[in-house]
């Protein structure tokens, strides 16, 4: 139910029904001119109407019908030939926001964009048709294809991720967005963000190491903003819970700034520290490293800058705010590498923010122990090492300067309009996709049993079956026939009675992964001074994404995916480190690759023999997954003892990859239609605008019916027409069955009939008849007439 005032809440209470509403288009008020509205709400699922659940999206669909003003017509106001000036309000796409209640105040009813505008010449009224937040995500659907999940036989994501990430690229978040999404050659670039809003998958990078499921775990509770990875104590060894990241951009060092930030919760895990760790590929065999850790037990900030193997230095900030606030700090550091040398002493300097939103400011600090230095090189990969629930890690280089407290919050820069459920179905392998984010959203919903839909504000909220798992004990609202409602029709039928279900699923437990396509460049090529070079690589759609490559010197050799520059095009000529940025992205069935000349000097992609020296190795599953079914039934249960097998098969997808998740929604099943539940339709109510789809209301006919019985509401449609009343129609659907049938007095006939058919005529019967062959014979009847006869 829709939180409403006291004046409200006491109108409704009492029975009052003095309607009003108020409706904008493009921002301006035209209540005044709507001559009639209707707006419908409703779950689309493929399940049997009468099941005891419900899954799908819903979009809300608002028609009006406006008149002109001013003495002018609708049609000439608001036309498609309308001028602009006045046309603009009511064009396809315009906003659209609809409230509806007494003359005690309204609710939000509808926010969402015009569709398309009808206008009948000669009259004055121009038809409207809008669609909720849905008309928002008509884009492409693009989710990435990490191979970390089977190459790890770990999971990579969950089907919860998948559609957090569709709405992100929608504009839609849940927390904090990457800072510099695109890329532009004067602006900063966001190399790695990861929600980790039920999936290690990335929006911009690629996972590499996956930790143990079993020590860790999904959380919304505690999460800083919507979902956290959780990290728990599994086995007595647990340190902390590793995860890392190969970034979209191999950026350079010396050269870059790069800002490195992450959300926890230190009142939630097992431990009190975190940190995010830039492994730097430098020559040779040693690996550079600049570290962020935060304790929060002593209310220390570290920062270091050296090697992975050891060495190095590193400054500590107190900040006695760390131990004394416990909950969401907003943690970052920006490393400035920016030289003219080819080596460089980073300048460093932390960014927190407590669970009050205060900023604690520590100033920056420039290394001048020789261990700290950090030689040519570039980025390799982004670390998350933590024992602390974290969220909305990124990773982002560019930067002009520090950024500032506004900047580090993001102030301004966007709205939270996204609400999950928890995390569900893992996936080892994020299923490919196509057609638009809205018709993706609505395939893992049905495949999950799961809703989506805009709320009346214009939130999107997703819910898993959990929803209806246990039947609600309480109403969020009561109606009964004694004033509320004025129709009601209830159905029930067998086809909504499912007790021998089944979930396919795919098993990847046995896929390992192996080498796909080897792509060796045939060119070698120039790459002047502060410039770029882009080249594309044809990928299939069945190939996995892949980082951009390792950056070979003569001391050592990436092996697969890796590209060596020199500053000859000649063979022995010396390998050149941290002079080239590497970005690579996927687009339009193409690895695009961009290479970014940092260095004054011209380079060359040649190898030490001089050879082309760009290589690209993909990798793929090394087998397809099985096909399996997860089943729920109960032979010999009462409910196939009053309505026999009924069978339910859900549709065969590559969502459920998981035995669990594949048997828990086999038994959702079963839980929810073994018995057949009872639909309310064509519920005419007195209007309520504080009702909203999923609300359990209780149901009270006096009459007719005769029932007490509580309700899931699935479909809403309110109309109202020119003398300003209001209609509303709900469907609803039972919660729970009406009990088991007893069949009290009765004795249902079997399904065929037990009584012994006509004996016939016997053996000596006939051979009494019929003494000899001949005389049988000479009947010309069949045995069947003679048997059945007596002749």
């Amino acid at each position: 139910m829709q939180a409403s005032d006291d004046d409200l809440t006491r109108t409704l209470r009492s029975g009052s029904r003095v309607s009003a509403h108020t409706t904008r288009l493009g921002g301006r008020d035209v209540t005044g001119q709507v001559q009639s509205w209707q707006l419908e709400r409703s779950y689309s699922t493929d399940l049997p109407d009468a099941m005891r659940a419900f899954s799908g999206s819903s979009a809300a669909q608002l028609q009006l019908q406006v008149s002109g003003t001013g003495g002018a017509s609708a049609p000439a106001l608001y036309s498609p030939w309308a001028p602009r000036s006045t046309g603009d309000v009511a064009r396809p796409g315009q906003s659209v926001v609809h409230t509806y209640g007494t003359d005690a105040g309204t609710l939000p009813a509808f926010r969402g964009t015009l569709r398309n505008r009808s206008a009948a010449s000669g009259t004055d009224s121009v038809q409207l048709t809008a669609l909720d937040g849905a008309e928002r995500l008509h884009g492409p659907a693009e989710l990435p294809k990490p191979y970390a999940g089977f190459y790890w036989r770990r999971p990579v994501g969950t089907a919860t991720w998948c559609v957090d990430e569709l709405l992100r690229q929608a504009g839609l978040h849940s927390c904090p967005p990457p800072r510099w999404p695109e890329f532009s050659p004067t602006a900063p670039l966001t190399v790695v963000y990861a929600s980790l809003h039920g999936g290690f998958a990335a929006t911009y990078g690629q996972p590499e190491i996956l930790p143990d499921p079993r020590h860790y775990g999904w959380s919304r509770e505690g999460a800083p903003h919507e979902m956290a990875l959780v990290p728990y104590v599994a086995w007595p060894d647990t340190q902390a819970v590793t995860v890392s990241w190969f970034p979209r951009s191999r950026v350079t060092v010396p050269g870059s700034r790069l800002f490195a930030e992450a959300w926890v919760n230190s009142a939630l895990g097992f431990g009190s520290t975190v940190a995010l760790e830039l492994d730097l590929n430098r020559a040779g065999t040693q690996t550079g490293r600049l570290r962020l850790a935060v304790d929060f037990s002593t209310g220390t900030v570290y920062v270091h800058s050296g090697t992975r193997e050891g060495g190095g230095w590193y400054f500590s900030w107190g900040v006695s705010a760390l131990k004394e606030k416990r909950g969401v700090w907003h943690i970052g550091a920006l490393f400035d590498t920016v030289s003219a040398g080819g080596s460089v002493l980073p300048t460093v300097q932390p960014f927190l923010t407590g669970p009050d939103g205060r900023h604690y400011p520590c100033g920056p600090a420039t290394f001048t122990d020789p261990s700290a230095a950090q030689p040519a090189a570039e980025l390799y990969q982004l670390r998350l090492v933590t024992q602390l629930a974290a969220e909305a890690v990124q990773l982002s280089s560019g930067l002009p300067a520090a950024p500032t407290a506004a900047e580090f919050a993001q102030t301004g820069t966007w709205t939270k309009e996204v609400e999950l459920d928890d995390a569900i179905l893992p996936l080892y392998s994020v299923p490919r996709v196509s057609g638009s984010q809205w018709e993706v959203v609505t395939q893992i919903a049905k495949a999950s049993m799961s809703t989506a839909e805009f709320d009346e504000r214009g939130v999107f909220r997703w819910r898993n079956h959990t929803r209806f798992s246990r039947p609600p004990t309480a109403p969020d609202l009561t109606l009964t026939s004694v004033r509320d409602i004025a129709a009601l029709t209830v159905t029930e039928e067998i086809d909504a009675c499912r007790n021998y279900c089944v979930q396919p699923y795919k098993d990847w437990t046995a896929v390992k992964v192996t080498a796909g396509t080897t792509y060796n460049d045939t060119v070698v090529r120039e790459i002047p001074g502060n410039t770029s070079v882009t080249l594309k690589y044809v990928l299939a759609d069945e190939e996995f994404d892949v980082g951009p490559p390792n950056v070979d010197d003569d001391q050592s050799v990436a092996p697969g995916f890796s590209v060596r520059f020199a500053a000859a095009n000649a063979a022995g000529a010396e390998a050149v480190k941290g002079a080239v940025d590497i970005l690579a992205r996927r687009e339009e069935g193409c690895l695009v690759l961009r290479f970014t000349n940092r260095t004054s000097r011209r380079l060359y992609t040649v190898s030490e023999d001089g050879r082309p020296s760009v290589h690209i190795q993909t990798l793929k599953p090394s087998t397809e997954p099985v096909d399996r079914q997860a089943t729920s039934s109960a032979p010999g249960s009462t409910s196939e003892a009053y309505y026999g097998r009924q069978e339910y098969c859900a549709e065969a997808g590559d969502w459920v990859q998981d035995y669990r998740a594949a048997q828990d929604l086999a038994d959702a099943m079963r839980a929810a239609g073994q018995y057949p539940v009872p639909v309310l339709g064509d519920v005419e109510v007195l209007y309520d605008p504080a009702i909203q789809l999923g609300d359990v209301v209780r149901v009270v006919d006096t009459g007719g019916a005769a029932l007490d019985t509580l309700a899931w509401v699935v479909g809403i449609k309110t109309s109202a027409a020119a003398g300003g009343t209001v209609q509303q129609t709900l469907t609803l659907r039972g919660t729970r069955t009406n009990g088991v049938p007893t069949d009290t007095g009765l004795t249902p006939d079997t399904p065929s009939d037990h009584a012994p058919p006509p004996a016939g005529a016997t053996y000596a019967q006939v051979a009494a008849a019929h003494p000899t062959l001949a005389d049988l014979a000479a009947t010309g009847l069949t045995w069947r007439q003679i048997k059945e006869n007596g002749q």
